[in-house]
């Protein structure tokens, strides 16, 4: 009972960030299952995304309430981002565990980095109408999917910063289409990770219980920030993650 209460309390705190950041919790899950849990690559990786599929898909609802998500930019997205993250997730379960966690703290810095640079670089303003579509927001989704189904982050991480400073859209408006992006690839990496045996349930779903109770709150915070205070939130986020499992290593 402990044990639970624990990855109850646990899973609200990543339900929070993953509203605030539109990411579902997984990506500070996973070095957090990796160093407290001592769980091997691949399992964190699996047992998180049973916390983030359900914190996803309310999170998507949540931001769709606020901001309309346009169904003719987030198809093109959701569609290629299912059918490489499904190729990414096959890929990653047949990697070494210690290989995978080195390509998954060079995955976070390169991130981190290039967030960095958008932080201090002078940039236009959002704008009402997107910069591309379609086929540049399939291609967006292809390597959003690949590098979700990878790393088991649903891709979401890679599509924001890129749809702001790229496409044009606001934090808020590029968190949702992020999420939208991630339903279905987290939804096919999670069956996968599931089908190899790389999935804890036993953490999974105390995680998923605790994210449910507090991403809609993550979700109403992210939307009273500032633009520029939440971008470098998800930079110093970012930062964390990466300095975090890199002792793990």
């Amino acid at each position: 009972m402990i044990e639970f209460l624990m990855y109850l309390a646990f899973g609200a705190a990543l339900g929070t960030l993953g509203g605030l950041f539109g990411i579902g919790g997984g990506l500070i899950a996973i070095p957090l299952l990796g160093v407290l849990f001592g769980l091997d690559q691949q399992i964190a990786q699996g047992t998180a995304l049973v916390m983030v599929v359900p914190n996803v898909m309310l999170a998507l609802w949540r931001y769709h309430q606020r901001n309309r998500i346009e169904p003719r930019h987030a198809l093109p997205l959701a569609i290629m981002g299912f059918c490489f993250a499904w190729l990414g997730s096959i890929w990653a379960v047949g990697i070494d565990a210690q290989t995978m966690r080195i390509g998954f703290v060079a995955f976070l810095v390169a991130l981190s980095a290039y967030n960095l640079v958008r932080m201090f670089a002078t940039s236009a303003p959002p704008v009402s109408q997107m910069n591309y579509s379609w086929p540049w927001l399939g291609l967006l989704g292809a390597a959003s999917g690949t590098m979700g189904g990878l790393f088991g982050v649903g891709g979401a991480v890679v599509a924001t910063p890129v749809l702001t400073s790229l496409f044009g859209t606001s934090q808020v408006v590029a968190q949702g289409l992020s999420l939208a992006l991630a339903l279905p690839s987290t939804g096919v990496t999670l069956v996968t990770y599931a089908a190899h045996h790389q999935v804890s349930w036993v953490i999974g779903l105390p995680l998923a219980v605790g994210g449910l109770m507090s991403i809609s709150w993550g979700v109403k915070v992210a939307h009273a920030l500032p633009e520029r205070l939440l971008r470098g939130l998800f930079c110093g986020f970012l930062v964390f993650c990466a300095v975090m499992l890199a002792f793990k290593v």
